[in-house]
């Protein structure tokens, strides 16, 4: 369970744009080092309509993918 309500809403949001097209985990534990990656997609299918209606998160969906979503802008 996350703590911050933006963190939460990009990861619901996400899971409702791709699991139309594949599995979507959020909170997904990573091995190698003790981590967490907000949300994990697996793709099934080649490209459809779907996904080029998606834009740039479809061409991201097109193969196994790890979102990080942030709320505040990189800094340099």
């Amino acid at each position: 369970m996350t703590r911050f309500p933006h963190d939460q809403f990009a990861k619901d949001y996400l899971d409702q744009l791709l699991s139309p097209i594949r599995n979507v985990e959020t909170s997904r534990d990573i091995a190698g080092e003790v981590r967490e990656v907000d949300v994990y997609f697996t793709p099934t299918s080649s490209p459809n309509d779907y996904l080029l209606s998606l834009g740039l998160l479809g061409r991201f969906a097109t193969t196994s993918a790890v979102f990080e979503p942030f709320r505040n802008a990189v800094s340099p």
